[in-house]
């Protein structure tokens, strides 16, 4: 059954909004830190209390603003629905790379696939507030329970874990995408001096000590949508496995061993049969131990009502002569995003993930605005796993957005052993991923099939930006992949400055806040 908001505090929207910050960076109008929070005891008393303002922390994911898509969103200065922060992130990790091309033209957005940004990019500067948006929300939570007279209690420290561990995944994303920023944690003062920076190396170390604290306070088997170790586990491998990128220093045995841990969890590789029911209306039912989702974004067509997350990936897919209802929308759909004939290259006729609607469209990318240049990819639906529709359905999905799983840990063993050359069973693991998908094994997979494969199984996941950088690809020469460096539809794909393998911080917040310097290049 479908995990109902109303019922249980983790996405009580209604009560979320206690929670509710205003904020400002710049022009966007969002700040690391802010002292207006309602305390809980005005909305609840006792433990459950926090349990709810923990709650911000998580619908932060998926709404953007409290109140769902009816409510003022939380990042001003742009669009609720492009500062929604999976939407924000999906722009960043996938529409910069060959796995989607976009036609809209709405400000700078054709930018992003062209690798063209600069440092007053809005889009750019959503994704920058809406992160530290979400790490200042889960300082507050933390903050609010270090403070309480229960704070001891264990609810209270796993609420508190919790808590950490959201905010690691969003200075994951930090990390990634930002390198150096500006730093806060539940000790900084609220209120206060503008924040310091902290170097991408440490904030790697920070990050990793942080996360392996909080995996021992974390249950190993966690309620649905929320975090136990498993997200902690993942945070750590990810950081390990970019260890290159972050610090300068590869270091790929510990990142084999936090996916060996996640795999002693219980966490399965789903079937052939079963694969896309961890992309459709119902893949609640694919998160959890025993299955391979290990941690989602709670998606509800009715009470997480916004333009990011899923409702964004679904909707933009579908145009031309696609049926919206053969994805499971109630409405029309929005007609933006396809791929670049060179991710469609990477596919055999019979792998199974090959998920895409040709009729009407080229496959390659004649005119970036026109939808029908270039193929539709139609890995996610709104319908449910037997293919029906769900009941009320609208342009809002019920689909979960799989933020981590067992198939990534799976690939991420066998670059563990191909690339980083750790004694481990990687090779094994990245021919079960194959054999699931329908094509064969490969007895002795090199590099290029690691970066290969993970663009065939993670697609859309929000991996392959960092994928593509870790492989010296994204920027380079040695990869060009339809308009790479180009200004829309003007000239040919090129290699383009490697200032672009990381994102500038929002020029605005360099501005106001004189501790930080702007990336190298901007």
């Amino acid at each position: 059954m479908k995990f109902n908001i109303k019922k249980n505090g983790i996405y009580s929207l209604a009560l979320a909004s206690a929670v509710s910050l205003t904020a400002c960076v710049g022009d966007l109008d969002v700040t690391p830190i802010d002292p207006n929070l309602d305390t809980p005891e005005n909305v609840l008393t006792g433990t459950e209390a926090y349990n709810q303002l923990l709650a911000k922390c998580y619908s932060a994911l998926s709404v953007s603003s409290p109140d769902g898509d009816s409510g003022a969103p939380d990042i001003k200065g742009i669009d609720g629905g492009f500062g929604q922060y999976l939407r924000a992130l999906f722009n960043m990790q996938e529409i910069t790379t060959d796995e989607v091309v976009i036609g809209w033209n709405d400000q700078t957005l054709k930018d992003l696939h062209g690798l063209q940004w600069t440092s007053s990019d809005v889009f750019v500067g959503a994704c920058y507030s809406r992160v530290l948006y979400q790490i200042s929300i889960c300082n507050e939570v933390i903050r609010r329970i270090d403070k309480a007279s229960n704070a001891n209690d264990a609810a209270m420290q796993q609420y508190r874990a919790e808590a950490r561990a959201i905010r690691g995944l969003s200075y994951l994303h930090a990390i990634d995408l930002f390198g150096n920023v500006p730093f806060t944690d539940e000790n900084s003062e609220v209120g206060g001096a503008n924040p310091e920076q902290i170097s991408r190396s440490n904030l790697f170390n920070w990050l990793v000590k942080d996360m392996e604290e909080t995996a021992e306070l974390l249950p190993a088997d966690p309620e649905k949508y929320r975090a136990g170790k498993g997200l902690a586990y993942m945070i750590l491998a990810k950081l390990y496995l970019n260890a290159q990128v972050y610090t300068g220093t590869a270091n790929y045995a510990k990142c084999a061993e936090y996916c060996q841990k996640i795999i002693d969890l219980g966490y399965k590789i789903e079937s052939k049969n079963d694969y896309y029911k961890m992309f459709c209306a119902d893949n609640d039912q694919m998160l959890g131990i025993g299955h391979e989702i290990i941690f989602s974004v709670y998606q509800d067509h009715i009470n997480t009502q916004a333009y990011g997350g899923t409702t964004y990936i679904i909707n933009a897919q579908v145009g031309g002569k696609m049926n919206p209802a053969d994805y499971g929308l109630g409405g029309d759909g929005w007609g933006g995003i396809r791929v670049t004939p060179q991710f469609v290259n990477k596919f055999e006729d019979a792998d199974l993930r090959a998920k895409f609607f040709t009729e009407g469209q080229t496959k390659d990318i004649i005119d970036v605005s026109d939808f029908k240049s270039g193929y539709a990819f139609t890995k996610f639906t709104n319908l449910k796993a037997d293919g029906s529709m769900i009941v009320g359905a609208n342009s809002f999905p019920d689909t979960d957005f799989p933020v981590f799983r067992l198939g990534d840990v799976y690939l991420m063993l066998a670059e563990c052993q191909v690339v980083g050359g750790v004694n481990c069973d990687g090779i094994a693991k990245f021919n079960d991923i194959r054999t699931r998908a329908g094509v064969a094994a490969i007895a002795n997979p090199t590099k290029q099939d690691i970066i290969d494969e993970r663009a065939r199984e993670l697609a859309w996941e929000c991996h392959r930006r960092s994928d593509l950088v870790r492989f010296n690809l994204f920027t380079t020469g040695d990869y060009l992949w339809a308009h790479k460096g180009m200004n829309s539809n003007v000239g040919t794909p090129h290699a383009v400055d490697s200032k672009y393998n990381l994102f500038p911080l929002a020029s605005s917040d360099v501005i106001s806040n004189l501790n930080l310097t702007q990336n190298p290049g901007y």
